[in-house]
């Protein structure tokens, strides 16, 4: 059984989604959401979901180890960040190497970093009268969205389109991508 933790910080609709994914299949579990907002919709959807939740602050996550030693005890096959704003500490990523994946909402090297996400990055592909932009699923290290490229899909931007008209197109492609990518490397 593989099992899977999502990392994230907001709305959850990612992780509703490769939830729901995964649902029929025997061999992946998602056994555990883990969230540093305590506010995040994240948290009722993993409710709902019957997915259990952690809730954790800085402290445990940057300074005790009490997520790095909750990590352990889970062993997870993969820890999937689905929308979590933080940066991982060093100690996290070096215990589980090949092991943590992120998704971004924009064609990497190309607006990423600390700072761009969400909105934000969408904001500035229309300011910046980008013809494309697309998801990134990448491999976690010690910098904002530096890993190793994993996947990336491209979507057309045009030239009429506005920030939420990106984020429509982006949102498509990560519900359509994310699941499947992580079911590939779960799987190969």
């Amino acid at each position: 059984m593989n099992n899977i933790i999502l990392f994230a910080s907001g709305s959850g609709t990612n992780v509703e989604n490769i939830v729901n994914f995964f649902k029929n299949n025997p061999d992946i579990n998602i056994s555990y959401v883990f969230t540093n907002n305590p506010d995040a919709y994240v948290i009722q959807r993993a409710k709902k979901l019957n997915i259990p939740v952690r809730i954790f602050n800085r402290d445990d996550f940057y300074k005790n180890n009490a997520i790095l030693n909750t990590l352990k005890e889970l062993n997870p096959g993969l820890i999937v960040l689905a929308g979590f704003l933080w940066l991982i500490p060093a100690g996290i990523i070096s215990a589980f190497p090949g092991r943590m994946i992120n998704i971004h909402p924009a064609l990497l090297p190309k607006y990423g970093g600390k700072g761009m996400y969400g909105s934000r990055v969408h904001e500035a592909v229309v300011q910046n009268g980008e013809k494309e932009s697309g998801i990134t699923i990448h491999y976690v290290n010690e910098k904002y969205d530096d890993g190793n490229i994993i996947f990336q899909a491209k979507c057309e931007v045009l030239p009429t389109d506005k920030p939420e008209d990106v984020a429509e197109k982006v949102h498509k492609l990560e519900y359509e991508h994310f699941p499947k990518v992580i079911e590939k490397l779960l799987t190969e």
